[in-house]
């Protein structure tokens, strides 16, 4: 019987043609990790995670093949953003990540000349000529979201020439491929992070970050406003080009909700389910649900720009009738593929937009600029203690 586990809350050029439908994607415990004492001296280790199981490394990652933005951020974070030879959407994901890191001190991220290795379907024969590391790519992905790579393929890959290490279904906790249903496990956003920090040996690193976590999350919590003084919120892509809302609830598990789930506002599709990763309703629908905020997913972006998003729902006949619009709280939302310290940001950020009176006025910004600067006594985190776990080590 099935059985899937849910847990607690260098750079090379890559050689590619295109490695799977970039529109599509658009819209526990390390139990290893620690230099081994081998009686050769060898510096191996392993690391393991579902659904790979144990993975050996001869030394740590020096080059990465990195898909999801959360990895890149991750790889950042301690201190290997060298290493993330790929990035999904670049010319989006790249500003957005150093619009974040413009706050703190030293910390930036090379983004430009990254392929995206999955404007087209990855290959075998591309994995091989460019012989990275490690792929940061959960291989139950390839079989549900691809059809190039089958199961003898992927093993091949993770015995010749780097493993896989991912989670995708973590998101939305979505089913994995029939052939990991057995296996697979659901990692929390800092659970994924810890594995990852595994695999570039940086322990110490993760435990600072997830201690400042710890706090911001302790913060939100101590001063929320009762739930009956909580708006109702609808979380959404809205794609004025296509006249439609691709929808994602607020408060439900996985790591795309982890900068909404926090601060626990009033779901407004919380009586609605959708087989997919996300829904996908009308301006219809979206008036009869009538949340007293949309939060415009990928707001912070190039790509669906909260100014543009704003615009087209004021010049709509029936988007203009929302109260979330007539009441100008129609705000940006952030990325869903989003790592630790993308999280602290979009956390604050998102928690300005829904609770100015508990946690300051948000002052808003243009998708292409930096963070805004928030005042020291606003700000939801330390930016001198991250940059500094990040430059410096903990």
């Amino acid at each position: 019987m099935r059985s899937i586990r849910r847990l607690d809350q260098s750079r090379r050029e890559f050689v590619a043609t295109g490695i799977a439908a970039g529109s599509a994607a658009m819209a526990g415990c390390i139990t290893g990790g620690d230099v081994g004492d081998s009686e050769d001296g060898s510096d191996s280790y392993t690391v393991t995670m579902a659904p790979m199981g144990e993975m050996e490394f001869d030394s740590v990652p020096e080059d990465a093949f990195v898909t999801f933005t959360q990895y890149a951020d991750m790889a950042v974070a301690l201190g290997h953003g060298d290493a993330v030879n790929t990035l999904f959407s670049p010319e989006m994901s790249g500003p957005t990540m150093n619009g974040f890191y413009d706050r703190l001190e030293g910390v930036s991220f090379d983004w430009e000349g990254l392929e995206n290795p999955l404007s087209d379907t990855v290959t075998e024969e591309q994995l091989v000529s460019a012989d990275n590391d490690v792929h940061f790519l959960d291989p139950s992905y390839l079989l549900t979201n691809q059809d190039n790579l089958d199961q003898s393929q992927i093993e091949r890959i993770a015995e010749t020439v780097g493993p896989w290490v991912g989670s995708y279904h973590s998101g939305v906790h979505t089913e994995p491929a029939k052939a990991y249903a057995d296996s697979y496990e659901y990692y929390t956003l800092w659970e994924l992070f810890e594995k990852i920090a595994a695999v570039f040996q940086e322990r110490d690193r993760y435990e600072a970050l997830a201690e400042i976590a710890d706090g911001v999350h302790s913060e939100i919590e101590e001063n929320l406003p009762p739930e009956s003084e909580r708006p109702t919120v609808a979380r959404a892509t809205y794609d004025w080009n296509n006249d439609a809302f691709y929808t994602y609830h607020l408060n439900t598990d996985g790591f795309w909700h982890a900068d909404t789930r926090p601060l626990a506002a009033r779901d407004a599709f919380a009586d609605r389910e959708w087989s997919g990763d996300w829904g996908n309703y009308s301006y219809e629908t979206m008036l009869e649900v009538d949340p007293d905020v949309l939060i415009h997913l990928w707001g912070i972006t190039s790509q669906y720009p909260i100014g543009d998003a704003r615009t087209a729902l004021e010049e709509h006949s029936v988007g203009s009738e929302l109260q979330a619009v007539r009441n100008d709280r129609v705000v940006a939302g952030g990325m869903r593929y989003q790592g630790p310290i993308m999280n602290l940001f979009q956390l604050e950020m998102t928690a300005k937009q829904l609770y100015p009176e508990q946690f300051g006025e948000w002052p808003g910004f243009e998708p292409g600029e930096s963070y805004p600067d928030i005042p020291a006594d606003e700000r939801l985190f330390d930016r001198d203690r991250v940059a500094e776990i990040i430059t410096d080590g903990a």
